[in-house]
C-alpha cells in the first residue's frame, strides 16, 4: 500500500503542495536555542528538496519564528510556497500570568496585520485559529476571517486543536481548508471524530508533532531533555517510567525498519500518511539528515497487514502518559 498522492492545498500560482511540510517552531523556541543562519540555511535546502509548505505561528519565540520566515522568504519565489501561520494565543513566557486565548474580530485583524508585516508578506495562505476563544462564539471569529479573506489577506482559514462541534460550526460560516492537530501513532485522538469530519467535508487534517516531539525516532533519552530551554522533560509523555515504556514501545518498530531499509521515524511518519490522503503531516527538525529523512517518509509503502500490527502495538491504552501536562490540556479540543 502506498501513501496517496492527492492534494487540498494549492499555491496561488496552482501548485500542488507536497503533503509532508515543515514545522518551524522547534527553529525558535522549545526544543533548546537554535541559530538563525543554520536555520535559513536548513529552510533553503528544504526548498531545494522539493518542500513547499511551511508552517509557523505567532507565539513562536514571541514573533521571533514568523520573523525568520520572514527573512527567508526575502529570497525565495512566494509564488511556489505555501505559508501558514495562526493567531490568539497570548503568552509573554513569563510564567507570571496563565496562557491567554483572544479570538476577538477585533483581534484577530490585529493579530493578522503584525504576522504580515513579521512575514513581509502581503497574504498568507492558510491563517489558522491558534486555539478556540471560549469568550468568543466560533461564529464570531470566522466571520472576522471570512472578511480578511474577501480583502486577500489570507486566502484559506484552518482551525487548531478543536472539537467536532466547534469544526462544524465554523463549517455552517466559511468552509474550513484545514484542521490542525497533533496526531501520531502515539497520539490517536483524532481518531474519536474530527479526522472522519474532516474527510467527509474535503477538510485537510494536518498533523503535528508526527513523531510525538522525536519519541518516535527513537532517539530521546534524559541527556537530550535536559537541554536548556527543552520544554519536553515537563511533559508526563517524558518523564521517568513512562519514558522508558514508551521508548520500549517504539524499539517495536526496529525489525520493520530494516525491512523497509529505512529508520523508525520514517515507519512512523508513513503511518501517519497511509491513514487517509487528506492527511498531512508537518514534522520539524533543524538538521539537515532528518529534513531529508522526513521529506523521504512519503515513499515508504506499508501493507494493511503492517498498518493493523503497527495500530496494535501503539494502541492506546499502551501509551503512557498524557502529551501534555494537566494545564495544557484544559484548552484542547475545544
Amino acid at each position: 500500500m502506498k501513501p496517496s498522492n492527492d492534494n487540498c492545498f494549492h499555491t496561488q500560482s496552482g501548485h500542488d503542495v507536497p503533503r509532508v511540510g515543515l514545522g518551524c517552531m522547534g527553529m525558535s523556541e522549545f526544543y533548546g536555542p537554535g541559530d538563525d543562519q543554520q536555520n535559513l540555511q536548513l529552510l533553503e535546502k528544504a526548498v531545494a528538496l522539493g518542500y513547499r509548505y511551511f508552517d509557523t505561528a505567532d507565539m513562536y519565540g514571541q514573533g521571533h519564528n514568523e520573523t525568520l520566515l520572514g527573512e527567508f522568504l526575502q529570497r525565495q519565489n512566494r509564488q511556489q510556497l505555501f505559508i501558514a501561520t495562526k493567531f490568539g494565543i497570548k503568552d509573554d513566557h513569563s510564567g507570571k500570568s496563565a496562557r491567554q486565548v483572544d479570538g476577538s474580530p477585533a483581534y484577530v485583524r490585529e493579530a493578522l496585520e503584525k504576522s504580515l508585516a513579521r512575514l513581509k508578506l502581503d497574504y498568507v495562505d492558510l491563517y489558522y485559529v491558534h486555539r478556540r476563544d471560549n469568550s468568543t462564539p466560533i461564529e464570531e471569529t470566522m466571520a472576522a476571517l471570512a472578511a480578511l479573506k474577501r480583502e486577500g489577506l489570507i486566502k484559506s482559514i484552518g482551525l487548531s486543536e478543536v472539537s467536532v462541534e466547534t469544526y462544524q460550526r465554523a463549517q455552517q460560516v466559511h468552509p474550513v481548508a484545514a484542521v490542525q492537530s497533533e496526531y501520531s501513532l502515539l497520539s490517536r485522538e483524532p481518531e474519536q471524530g474530527i479526522l472522519q469530519a474532516c474527510q467527509a467535508n474535503g477538510t485537510a487534517f494536518v498533523a503535528y508533532s508526527p513523531m510525538s516531539r522525536g519519541l518516535l525516532s527513537g532517539a530521546i533519552h534524559a541527556d537530550v531533555l535536559n537541554q536548556p530551554d527543552d520544554i519536553r522533560g515537563g511533559f508526563p509523555r517524558f518523564s521517568g517510567e513512562n519514558l522508558q515504556h514508551n521508548l520500549a514501545l517504539v524499539q517495536q518498530l526496529t525489525a520493520l525498519a530494516a525491512q523497509k531499509q529505512c529508520t523508525l521515524a520514517q515507519v512512523a511518519l508513513a503511518w501517519v500518511l497511509h491513514q487517509s490522503s487528506h492527511v498531512y503531516i508537518i514534522p520539524g527538525t533543524r538538521r539537515e539528515k532528518y529534513l531529508l529523512e522526513n521529506w523521504q517518509s512519503s515513499q515508504v509503502e506499508l501493507t494493511g497487514e503492517e498498518l493493523t500490527v503497527l495500530r496494535g502495538i501503539f494502541a492506546p491504552d499502551q501509551v503512557a502518559g498524557a502529551r501534555y501536562p494537566q494545564s495544557r490540556l484544559a484548552g484542547l479540543n475545544g
